[in-house]
């Protein structure tokens, strides 16, 4: 398996624009995977040229840190359908960033109609429980699979504890597909 660095981006050190630092050819010599680390590569200018890359090389492709849905283009999902991939992730974090229209434009251009992805959702930050349900719901609804981050976990209160198990217990949250049904254990 190929382990690779290709982009940098860590804002607070360098900056918001990922860099490509090399090419595939660089570290890939024909290995069945390619794990590719690299924290942001939609942010990445060459990205038309590194995404083609990726394609040729046939490899599972494994994009470990997430793709930014805020980043997808039309052309970056046409040539994701042409990838193998592994599960693909993503992240809603603020509430406050209108992405619906985003997830929905993915999913309805990505070739897999069902379990598109796992989504990361913050909660316990800057957000109300409508605003966690709304993301959750909505990410369902469209095929992808919520996955609830809690900020500050310890002195989180027990509701989002709550949502949290509900949610990422994918056999709880689908037998019991509305929160406001779900009854924790230590109140049965």
């Amino acid at each position: 398996m190929a382990v690779v660095f290709a982009i940098r981006d860590v804002a607070a050190k360098e900056g918001r624009c990922a860099v490509k630092v090399a090419d595939v050819k660089d570290f890939w010599n024909g290995q069945k995977e390619i794990r590719i680390l690299d924290p942001n590569i939609t942010a990445c200018r060459e990205k038309r040229d590194l995404m083609a890359q990726y394609r040729e090389t046939g490899a599972l492709l494994d994009f470990t840190q997430g793709l930014d849905i805020r980043c997808l283009n039309d052309a970056d999902i046409d040539d994701i359908n042409h990838m193998r991939l592994r599960t693909l992730h993503f992240a809603w974090d603020n509430p406050k960033d209108d992405l619906e229209g985003r997830f929905r434009n993915f999913a309805q251009g990505f070739r897999r109609k069902s379990n598109i992805g796992m989504v990361y959702c913050l909660t316990n930050y800057n957000s109300t429980m409508e605003e966690n349900l709304y993301r959750i719901y909505t990410l369902r609804d469209l095929g992808y699979d919520p996955y609830v981050m809690i900020y500050n976990k310890p002195d989180a209160p027990i509701e989002i504890k709550d949502l949290q198990r509900w949610c990422n217990n994918k056999i709880v949250f689908k037998s019991c597909p509305r929160f406001e049904d779900y009854i924790p254990t230590r109140d049965k």
